[in-house]
């Protein structure tokens, strides 16, 4: 029987290796494609490196766009997002665990149906009420329609409910105020779900191209993703791939370093955030 479960075991490893690698491919080609010259046809040479290695990609998809700009921008753009989230997600996230008030479940059930509804259906409306506030082609424009989400309501919800109710009511009794209750029961216990969250939230704030893009118009103002577009349109005979793979490599190579700084943290913040 041990036998059979050790051979079971390697053949899960094997399994979940393989996966991994097979997921990796995309990566990996784009790496080795970004170190190819981009002249010499695939028959010449390695078919991933060519005849030799070379960084002349990366000097070429650097000096198309102003990518210091870019970077500027997106790190603007996740944290100023980021902010306001923490704020918003951290007061309805209260409200809708502790808080007892008329028509609490009809609105969280229709702060959730948010999840459901893709962003794409929300451009107009969002753009017609960013021309409005006269914010147009501004980080203002970029940051403004994100500061809600109905992913961190739940989470915090979720997270807030599975505070002891006995800590809260032990702060009012020694005094204390809603804003010290938060600080000293609330928002200490909750800090793996807030990590979970930023992780989550810098993600995906980092990708976004759409909105982005059609509510910049100047260099100064548009992030990585935007910035990148700019490669597809590098020649008259099609995409320089090696351009590309590089300029993609620029633009993820911030998030692939924090998640293989915080991959250990950002899997334990999950399993202890009460997300299920």
């Amino acid at each position: 029987m041990r036998n059979m479960s050790d051979t079971a075991g390697r053949g899960m490893w094997l399994l979940t290796g393989a996966a991994a690698i097979i997921w990796m491919l995309p990566l990996i080609f784009a790496v080795l494609v970004s170190f190819r010259p981009q002249a010499e046809p695939v028959s010449i040479g390695n078919i991933f490196f060519g005849s030799r290695i070379t960084l002349d990609n990366y000097a070429a998809a650097w000096n198309i766009a102003p990518w210091g700009w870019h970077y500027v921008n997106s790190i603007l753009f996740v944290v100023g997002v980021l902010t306001v989230q923490i704020v918003t997600v951290t007061m309805a996230g209260y409200a809708f665990a502790r808080l007892r008030f008329a028509g609490r479940g009809l609105l969280l059930v229709l702060i959730l149906l948010q999840l459901m509804i893709p962003t794409a259906a929300l451009l107009a409306q969002n753009f017609a009420t960013i021309r409005t506030l006269g914010l147009y082609d501004t980080r203002w424009a970029l940051m403004m329609p994100y500061w809600g989400s109905a992913f961190g309501v739940l989470l915090m919800r979720q997270t807030f409910r599975g505070v002891p109710l006995e800590f809260e009511e032990a702060a009012r009794i020694d005094g204390a105020s809603w804003w010290q209750i938060m600080r000293s029961v609330y928002i200490p216990l909750a800090f793996p779900a807030y990590i979970a969250f930023a992780l989550v939230s810098i993600s995906s704030h980092w990708n976004e191209f759409l909105w982005p893009f059609i509510v910049t118009r100047t260099e100064e103002v548009r992030p990585l993703t935007v910035g990148l577009n700019k490669l597809y349109s590098t020649t008259e005979l099609g995409a320089l791939y090696g351009q590309l793979m590089a300029g993609t490599l620029m633009v993820i190579a911030p998030l692939v370093v924090l998640f293989m700084l915080f991959q250990r943290r950002f899997l334990e913040s999950f399993a202890s955030s009460g997300l299920k």
